[in-house]
């Protein structure tokens, strides 16, 4: 399983990261097959965030660790290095710039954007 990291580095530009997640095969659900399980990432909360058409934000930071699962639509997010990459239905990126210049992002297409938001613990 593959994910898109958002970080800032020690000068506060944020980069993007492709990560690759391990997958073990685990009794998940007795009686049924094993399945390919991650490690888990505590969280505190989950939400479902939606961005109408068009919508489009100047740089942020991100208000905390969020990993965004997107759902419907596509976004574009672009980090403070110049590079800008698009989101759309079962991509999944870790926002962890916190600090720093942070990132734009914007709702590319004629339809909403949907994202399940978790938030991670600290």
């Amino acid at each position: 399983m593959k994910y898109t990291r958002i970080y800032a580095d020690k000068n506060g530009d944020s980069h993007f990261e492709d990560v690759e997640v391990e997958m073990s095969l685990v009794d998940f659900a007795p009686p049924a097959p094993p399945l390919d399980l991650s490690p888990a990432m505590p969280s505190t909360n989950v939400a479902f965030l939606g961005s109408p058409a068009g919508w489009d934000s100047e740089p942020h930071p991100a208000p905390r660790r969020l990993l965004l699962i997107y759902l419907t639509g596509e976004a574009e997010i672009t980090v403070s290095d110049g590079e800008a990459r698009r989101f759309g239905p079962g991509s999944v990126v870790l926002a962890e710039d916190t600090s720093g210049k942070g990132h734009a992002s914007r709702a590319v297409g004629d339809g909403n954007v949907l994202t399940a938001v978790v938030q991670l613990a600290a």
